[in-house]
């Protein structure tokens, strides 16, 4: 996923592979980011911050704020609220082939924009707009294992741990 900005956020390593999280800075008062799916309007989400995640990094940030886990292959990104101030605003699986814009609206002057484990400090009136990478990534995966087989060995899926 590729960041973009009037203001040349993580010049030329403008891109995640696994999510880019906007959240609050320097006070506990939560943010209200605007976000916005090919120009139409989604939500105006009050929350610490919002994870927008790959599929690669659903099973990260994302999943430990409630996010679902998305399979590799199936071209989605989903945004996931961080502690949102209403319970029913949950996280939303899109297709990555639209342009995601954001808009900060936030009693502090400055909020974190963070792409994968770089950070910038950002200045409130800075539109952010993210868009499916131009270029692949190839993974290595070893022989005996798969995607399914390592969720269900890290999740202890299928396994009663009240035995252990």
């Amino acid at each position: 996923m590729s960041l973009t900005s009037k203001h040349g956020l993580f010049g030329d390593e403008n891109f995640a592979l696994n999510d880019i999280t906007i959240h609050r800075r320097d006070n506990s008062a939560m943010m209200i980011i605007h976000a916005y799916m090919n120009n139409e309007f989604v939500n105006s989400y009050w929350a610490d911050g919002l994870i927008i995640a790959t599929p690669t990094g659903s099973t990260a940030y994302s999943l430990s704020c409630g996010g679902p886990i998305i399979y590799p292959s199936s071209q989605n990104f989903v945004i996931t609220p961080i502690a949102p101030h209403n319970l029913n605003v949950r996280p939303v699986i899109i297709p990555d082939d639209v342009s995601l814009t954001f808009e900060i609206e936030a009693r502090s002057s400055k909020f974190l924009v963070s792409c994968d484990s770089r950070t910038e400090t950002v200045d409130k009136s800075v539109k952010i707009i993210l868009n499916k990478a131009s270029f692949h990534v190839n993974l290595i995966r070893l022989n005996n294992e798969t995607y399914l087989t390592t969720l269900r060995n890290k999740l202890l899926w299928g396994i009663d741990t009240r035995n252990y």
